[in-house]
């Protein structure tokens, strides 16, 4: 039988840069839940022999056991060998030790080192899930810049139903990573300009690529550099500026939103009928309302006008081409066709 090829170690860079999402129990609430078994190991020690305390003696002499001598008798049991000070003489005592202090003390050992060794392999379980992780994950969405519109384009892609491991967030800032992190995304620490950095959020094997960054000047870059990596991604960018908008496209932009313009049409338009930009906005929202879908034609719809269709059709793709509705080149649907449609996201909205 032949070996299985084994995968090669995780270069330490990586490590560094990307951060699988933390568990949902954040390390505080693991590290004070441990510390409140250890204690209760604790106190059911000193609470077992107190109660038992008369087949105890204290060889210093005193009478009788008290509760402080029985706490003191399981810390110094449970943490260490004992010190011979206080001791079980009768055969109930002894037995009680063997059959309950014993195991409490190997779990209460068990806590303590098993704290221990955590802190300590940390770092090679983040190296094993990273592994784990990059040898499966393929066409994942890799969103660059977590401000705004990072953020946005984020919630919008979970509202449609993308899993949080599919989609891998590229900052500088932590802050902002660690609020992504919260979400359960991966996230990458760097400059996507640089390819190594992308390589790191495996931008050469995503679906598609995002950017959403502060500055147009960086989009551009991340662009070039993204285009370079991934020639087949598809590719997606914001820009401020529409005079940017033709170097994003040379650079090798799919499509290029330009968000100043886009949110300045919007406030014109909602002075004079701003319930056409309630409507905008609940079409944009993939989780609520009305939304915007895709999907193709089915075999009963071949040949029929996407004006005649139950769904409401505001586009065709056909091949690469996007078609409105109303075209003549798409008022026979054709097989392999999708269809861009509006859709109810939520059966509760009715109003």
């Amino acid at each position: 039988m032949r070996d299985r090829p084994r995968r090669p170690p995780v270069d330490p860079q990586v490590i560094g840069a990307l951060r699988m999402p933390d568990n949902p129990q954040g390390p505080l609430v693991a590290l004070l839940k441990r510390v409140a078994v250890a204690l209760g190991a604790l106190f059911a020690a000193a609470l077992i022999v107190y109660f038992g305390r008369a087949g105890y003696v204290d060889n210093n002499g005193e009478d009788e056991i008290s509760f402080n001598d029985a706490l003191y008798y399981a810390t110094v049991s449970l943490s260490t060998t004992g010190y011979g000070d206080i001791v079980p003489y009768t055969p109930l005592a002894r037995l009680l030790t063997t059959v309950v202090i014993t195991p409490l003390r190997l779990l209460f050992l068990i806590v303590l080192v098993g704290t221990t060794v955590e802190l300590l392999t940390e770092r090679s379980r983040q190296s094993f899930r990273i592994q784990r992780w990059r040898s499966r994950v393929r066409d994942h969405t890799v969103v660059i810049g977590y401000g705004t519109k990072g953020r946005a384009a984020v919630e919008t892609l979970l509202g449609d139903g993308v899993e949080p491991e599919h989609i891998v967030v590229v900052d500088t800032d932590r802050a902002q990573l660690d609020s992504a992190s919260a979400l359960g995304l991966v996230t990458v620490t760097g400059n996507a300009t640089r390819s190594a950095v992308l390589r790191i959020a495996g931008a050469h094997q995503a679906s598609a690529i995002v950017v959403a960054t502060n500055r147009d000047d960086t989009a551009v870059l991340v662009t070039l550099t993204a285009r370079e990596l991934a020639p087949r991604t598809r590719i997606v960018v914001a820009v401020r500026e529409s005079e940017n908008v033709h170097l994003l496209r040379q650079s090798g932009a799919d499509s290029v939103i330009v968000s100043a313009e886009t949110a300045g049409r919007l406030l014109g338009v909602a002075t004079r009928t701003p319930s056409v930009v309630e409507v905008v906005e609940d079409l944009l929202t993939p989780d609520a309302g009305f939304a915007i879908s895709e999907r193709e034609v089915e075999q009963d719809e071949v040949g029929g006008s996407p004006r005649h269709l139950a769904d409401i059709v505001l586009g065709v793709v056909r091949g690469e081409e996007l078609y409105r509705v109303d075209a003549s080149a798409v008022d026979a649907l054709e097989r392999g066709d999708r269809l861009l449609y509006v859709r109810k996201a939520t059966p509760a909205d009715e109003d």
